[in-house]
């Protein structure tokens, strides 16, 4: 991918995604091959997605889309809010990449991943300390 998050791993920006967190008293996702989420404090890494989720346009607002959604219900836990749309973006885009021929067929068998996503799919994305 080329867009404007696509300079550093995630490992380089881990530091500084703990400091902007207790800066601003947020939680920040930072995404990438393994994704990290943290408030400052703790952190978490989830693992799983595709490697096809760079080359589609629009991933990474659909992920924030998501994470918007999952802390709007979940307000005084937005650590674990963060973790869990992380976890089922990650485990839609594995799901997917079991069905796509690449960029073109992934996206809507991304959308039908999302639908079709069951609890048993979350334990292959688990979230581990960091």
């Amino acid at each position: 991918g080329r867009g404007m998050d696509s300079g550093d791993s995630v490992d380089s920006a881990a530091e500084a995604a703990q400091q902007l967190a207790r800066a601003q008293g947020c939680v920040v996702l930072v995404t990438g091959e393994t994704d990290l989420a943290t408030d400052g404090q703790r952190s978490l890494r989830i693992v799983g997605g595709s490697h096809l989720m760079p080359q589609v346009t629009a991933m990474g607002c659909a992920l924030s889309a998501l994470l918007a959604g999952f802390v709007a219900i979940a307000r005084d836990q937005p650590l674990a809010a963060a973790v869990a749309a992380a976890r089922v973006f990650a485990a839609a885009g594995q799901r997917a990449q079991e069905q796509a021929a690449g960029p073109g067929s992934f996206l809507p068998a991304f959308l039908d991943a999302l639908y079709l996503l069951q609890p048993a799919d979350l334990a292959r994305c688990p979230a581990t300390a960091s």
